[in-house]
């Protein structure tokens, strides 16, 4: 099972814990542990993509929320940087890389080309790189190359 398979596993039991137990708000209320990075999520990592409305061409959609651990409360304005192997580009392409700002939800979206499998896999790669929390890279892999979204999602710790 992946770090982020865990994560996910681990915050749904949580929420669902603390809805079963009458919490009306159970992201708020649960415990939630930090996300670890995952193996492979750094590579081919670019420091400072620009915050951009979309990657290139467009018609894959990444999102994902992004919480602060311990109290599971959405983080707004955090920067998620986002890069793949696309329709339009390697992940080694500068073209490739971009970044989106979180909601006040802590929900993040960013439009780009299709991810294409590099590897034998079709994946994606985002990182939080900014100095409020500490770093995460993340490498989630697509259930099926002809998918049109792929989720991700980051619990982030104090740095």
């Amino acid at each position: 099972m992946s770090d982020f398979q865990f994560t996910r596993r681990r915050f749904l039991a949580t929420s669902g814990a603390a809805l079963a137990a009458g919490m009306t708000n159970p992201a708020y209320s649960a415990n939630i542990a930090p996300t670890r990075s995952m193996r492979g999520g750094s590579n081919n990592y670019l420091p400072d993509a620009p915050v951009v409305e979309r990657i290139g061409g467009g018609g894959f959609w990444m999102t994902g929320t992004v919480r602060r651990a311990g109290d599971g409360a959405p983080l707004a304005n955090q920067r998620i940087q986002i890069w793949a192997h696309t329709t339009e580009g390697h992940e080694r392409d500068q073209r490739s890389h971009g970044a989106t700002l979180t909601d006040e939800n802590g929900e993040f979206k960013l439009e780009m080309p299709q991810i294409v499998p590099a590897f034998g896999q079709a994946h994606g790669h985002l990182a939080y790189d900014s100095e409020e929390f500490k770093t995460v890279f993340l490498r989630p892999v697509m259930s099926s190359p002809k998918d049109k979204t792929l989720s991700a999602h980051f619990v982030l710790t104090p740095a």
